[in-house]
């Protein structure tokens, strides 16, 4: 097998993991873009790609990412980088969101490609699972970001409603900063950090929130 087809081989795995259809349920969580959107803070193309951009460049989407790299790098000391991405979860519907997703995917890839991941949080499970296939960490971890960002605008052109050209705009507008977050999180030695105080305020205003159409 030559490296193109190898090559070929992982992003068309990457692909299929990160894809909407792959069986996490990501489509039930928001992030707590729906109480955003629900106290008018987010109405707009422009508030979207202003409210992802934050929590791409400074919450959970980059310390997702550094403990998807974490976990890629120390698969024998998965645990360890398991309790600290159980530590950094904000409050109650972000545990939950990060713990479902992940048991979730680890049922599945365990099943197909008998990675031996195990209920553990998204992250770690998808780094994991990417190190024991011997997939690129920095794609892993570009794809993981890119379904992340999908599917927080996803969310907000069903909840707001924006039009779908316009939430793939968005998407498309924020690929240099997913590939940017993506490579700081995967340096060795990457700061981890989540320092998107607004969004996880959000996602705890949400478990309390009187109407609810997603489950985060």
């Amino acid at each position: 097998m030559n490296t193109r087809t190898i090559m070929s081989t992982d992003v068309l795995t990457l692909m299929q993991w990160m894809s909407p259809g792959f069986p996490v349920g990501a489509f039930a969580y928001s992030h707590g873009l729906e109480t955003v959107i629900a106290s008018d803070n987010l109405r707009d193309a422009e508030t979207l790609r202003s409210w992802v951009t934050d929590i791409i460049r400074y919450g959970a989407g980059r310390s997702d990412a550094t403990l998807l790299a974490e976990a890629w790098r120390s698969t024998d000391n998965a645990e360890k980088t398991e309790a600290v991405a159980l530590a950094l979860a904000s409050g109650a519907e972000r545990l939950t969101e990060t713990r479902d997703q992940g048991a979730a995917f680890a049922r599945t890839v365990d099943d197909i490609w008998q990675t031996a991941v195990g209920p553990c949080t998204y992250p770690v499970a998808v780094g994991l699972a990417a190190a024991r296939r011997k997939l690129p960490l920095d794609l892993t971890a570009e794809a993981y970001l890119h379904a992340f960002a999908a599917n927080l605008i996803s969310a907000a052109v069903r909840l707001v409603p924006l039009g779908q050209t316009e939430g793939q705009k968005v998407l498309a507008d924020l690929g240099p900063l997913i590939t940017e977050v993506a490579g700081d999180a995967c340096a060795e030695g990457a700061p981890l950090y989540s320092n998107c105080i607004a969004g996880d305020i959000a996602a705890m205003r949400h478990e309390t929130q009187y109407s609810k159409v997603f489950r985060t």
